[in-house]
């Protein structure tokens, strides 16, 4: 049962944010993406497109990136960040480049990181920032390292290089005092991210969480992974940072697993990856002294498992260590209601060049096709938003 103080049916509040114009084209654009045909469609030809140089980039900027992204850079997301944070909503900048493979690009990309930290240095409208491993470090070396394979001389240098690039970021992130999450990604190559991440933490959050890394609970192993690392920071003196999500690689995982005769690690109901979501909750929670907790789901019932288990526990609303999180441009009726309730709120805001966002809109797309009833969820929010807007204006003008 939602708790008295959170109305998730308030859709003025979840709406207050667009005008007309951008709920007409929101509620256009989720209808498309509730056929997994015109998906697929769209996904293939705008890959093609761009590959050929057709001038696609101003209609995919002004329709599905304008939807999920900020901007193609930090300045030009500056708008969406400070429209957020006048309803006290933060944002989680994220520099959506992804899968590339040269040290240049992986420079780039640090240095973006470093550009997002000081741009949310005493702003309190970007509370966190976030990194994806694959855009500072090679996916093939990543990959050797989660098989547990002894690296050549050449990788070890390259490695070298990565966790340079790593110390550099993580450095300016504790000077400034800018907490990043590190990204879960593709089961084979997240073992090498979650071994990079726990030295990050036990050498960076001796007095708080500034590393924090992210669990995909549709993976059956996540709770004992959780449980081991509180362990762990308990016994080595360190705090952790923990983001819990459902995970975004799911028919990627399930097909790899298949083709190459292994078992799938992920979980085999959605009642199961529900569960242990919940599940994950209550232990971060249960162990709050020590862990700091951003709950990133869309999923109301975890929303509203997460309330009450704060108000069994007597944590406030408003606890520095307890976050919820959603992706710009979906579950406003979650998050503008929570940031009106006073909870830690935050939108998670990616921002790049079109053509390299590419991959995370498709991601995004075919994900939200494949979630039963989110496309639905979404339309009948903004349907409902409409039909009352225009019962309020028949009413003004009777």
């Amino acid at each position: 049962m939602t708790l008295s103080n959170v109305d998730f049916n308030n859709y003025e509040k979840a709406f207050k944010a667009k005008d007309d114009k951008e709920l007409k084209q929101s509620l256009w654009l989720f209808k498309l993406m509730q056929r997994p045909f015109l998906v697929k469609l769209f996904s293939k030809l705008t890959i093609f497109a761009i590959k050929i140089g057709l001038p696609v980039k101003l209609p995919i900027k002004a329709t599905i990136f304008k939807q999920f992204c900020g901007g193609e850079s930090i300045e030009e997301s500056e708008e969406v960040v400070k429209k957020l944070g006048r309803s006290h909503i933060g944002s989680i900048l994220d520099y959506s480049v992804e899968g590339k493979e040269s040290e240049e690009e992986f420079h780039k990309t640090k240095d973006e990181v470093l550009r997002i930290i000081r741009s949310a240095k005493d702003n309190p409208a970007i509370p966190y920032t976030s990194l994806k491993l694959t855009g500072v470090a090679r996916f093939g070396l990543l990959e050797k390292m989660s098989s547990e394979q002894p690296l050549n001389k050449k990788e070890e240098r390259e490695l070298s290089h990565i966790e340079g690039r790593l110390v550099e970021i993580e450095y300016y992130a504790t000077l400034f005092n800018v907490p990043i999450y590190f990204d879960a990604e593709e089961s084979w190559i997240q073992n090498a991210i979650d071994s990079l991440a726990e030295k990050m933490m036990v050498k960076y959050n001796k007095k708080t969480a500034i590393i924090l890394t992210t669990l995909q609970m549709y993976r059956w192993d996540r709770i004992d992974y959780l449980n081991r690392l509180i362990q762990k920071a308990r016994k080595e003196n360190f705090f952790i940072g923990i983001k819990l999500v459902r995970g975004a690689y799911l028919e990627k995982e399930n097909l790899r697993a298949e083709q190459l005769g292994y078992p799938s690690p992920i979980q085999i109901s959605k009642n199961r990856t529900d569960s242990d979501f919940n599940k994950a909750i209550t232990i971060c929670l249960e162990n709050l002294n020590r862990v700091t907790l951003c709950a990133g789901t869309h999923n109301e019932a975890s929303t509203i498992h997460l309330l009450n288990e704060m108000s069994r526990l007597g944590i406030p609303n408003d606890n520095e260590n307890v976050y919820f999180s959603q992706l710009y441009g979906m579950s406003d009726h979650i998050t503008y209601n929570l940031a009106a309730a006073n909870y830690n709120v935050t939108k998670y805001l990616p921002y790049g060049p079109i053509e390299s966002v590419i991959p995370y809109l498709i991601r995004r797309a075919q994900e939200n096709t494949a979630i039963a009833g989110q496309m639905g969820r979404e339309l009948q929010l903004i349907t409902k938003e409409r039909d009352r807007r225009a019962e309020q204006y028949l009413l003004k003008n009777i």
